[in-house]
């Protein structure tokens, strides 16, 4: 599975989120990525991840091997944007 089809089904499925995936090992099924959105505001890790699983459906279980998150609000994401 390409980076840019997983970063395209996360950024339709919430609001104003900014997406960075990476392919951990090249082989099209682990992956790493960065998601900041509102929509994490006032959520739990767990939820926010859950989240993310809920824009990714099927190609979690069957293209998608593995996916390691970092969830953040926009604000979080920005703030952290400006300090670098």
């Amino acid at each position: 599975m390409e980076t840019s089809k997983i970063s395209e089904l996360i950024s339709s499925g919430l609001n104003n989120a900014h997406v960075e995936v990476t392919d951990t090992t090249g082989g099209g099924d682990h992956f790493s990525a960065t998601v900041a959105s509102n929509d994490f505001q006032g959520l739990s890790l767990v939820d926010q991840h859950q989240l993310v699983y809920k824009t990714l459906g099927n190609y979690l279980t069957n293209e998608i091997h593995a996916l390691q998150l970092k969830t953040i609000t926009r604000s979080e994401w920005e703030k952290n944007k400006l300090e670098e």
